[in-house]
C-alpha cells in the first residue's frame, strides 16, 4: 500500500572520514506523481520510491570515491538516485556532474548539497536512451545497481560510449543481479575492455552480502 504524502528521513551516513548528511525516502512505500511525469517516463508506482533510499551498492561506490584519484577528471555519477557518490566526490573538489531519469531527483540532490554546506553539484536529468541530452564527455563514469532488469545492459553501454570520452573508464558496483556479462559484452563491442573485477563483501541484517565492482576502459 502506497501512502499519498512522501514522509522523509534525516540521516547522517559516514562515509570514511566524511560525514555525510543525507535526506531521504523514509521508506520504500513512499509515492507520489500527481502530474503524472514519472508515469510518462515509464517510472511506475512501485519502481517511484527506489530512487530515494540508500542502497547498500550506493555506500560501496561512496567509499570507493573517498579515495578514487580525481585530479583533472570531468567525472559522471549515472543513475544518482540521490547522489552519496555525488556528495562525497563534491565534497571533495572534484569535478563531478550527477544524472538521472527519476523527476525528483534533482530537487533531493540539491536539497542534500546543500544541507553540506557543499558548493552545488551540476545535474542533468537524462534517460539512457535520450540521445539530445546537454551532458557532454567525461574522463570517469560510475554508478551503482544499474542492471535492474534485462534491457538495461545494452542501454547503459551505449549511454556510457556516447558519454565517455575517447579515453574513459567506467566504474559499476553491482550486487549481483546477473546481467554483468551481458554490460561486458555490449562495451566490448564499443571498444571497452574490462579491467577490473573485485568482489567485496558488505554487513547486511541477514549476514554479509557480496557487492562486484568491475572496471571498463578505452
Amino acid at each position: 500500500m502506497f501512502i499519498a504524502k512522501i514522509r522523509f528521513l534525516c540521516q547522517t551516513i559516514e562515509v570514511a572520514e566524511h560525514d555525510v548528511h543525507v535526506i531521504t525516502l523514509r521508506d520504500r512505500q513512499q509515492f507520489e506523481d500527481d502530474g503524472g511525469e514519472a508515469e510518462r517516463l515509464g517510472i511506475s508506482e512501485a519502481s517511484w520510491p527506489l530512487f530515494g533510499v540508500v542502497w547498500d551498492s550506493s555506500r560501496v561506490l561512496a567509499e570507493m570515491m573517498s579515495t578514487q584519484d580525481v585530479e583533472g577528471l570531468r567525472i559522471l555519477e549515472v543513475g544518482s538516485g540521490i547522489g552519496l557518490a555525488s556528495l562525497v566526490l563534491n565534497r571533495r573538489g572534484a569535478d563531478i556532474t550527477a544524472t538521472d531519469q527519476h523527476p525528483r531527483a534533482p530537487g533531493l540532490l540539491a536539497r542534500n548539497t546543500a544541507l553540506n554546506e557543499d558548493p552545488p553539484i551540476p545535474f542533468v536529468r537524462a534517460g539512457w536512451a535520450d540521445e539530445s541530452d546537454e551532458l557532454g564527455t567525461f574522463d570517469l563514469l560510475v554508478g551503482s545497481d544499474l542492471l535492474y532488469d534485462p534491457g538495461a545492459a545494452a542501454l547503459l553501454a551505449a549511454f556510457v560510449d556516447r558519454h565517455g570520452k575517447e579515453r574513459c573508464e567506467f566504474i559499476l558496483v553491482d550486487p549481483g543481479r546477473g546481467y554483468v556479462s551481458k554490460l561486458r559484452k555490449a562495451l566490448q563491442a564499443r571498444g571497452f575492455e574490462q579491467i577490473r573485477t573485485d568482489m567485496i563483501g558488505t554487513a547486511a541484517d541477514d549476514g554479509v552480502k557480496p557487492m562486484r565492482v568491475v572496471a571498463f576502459a578505452r
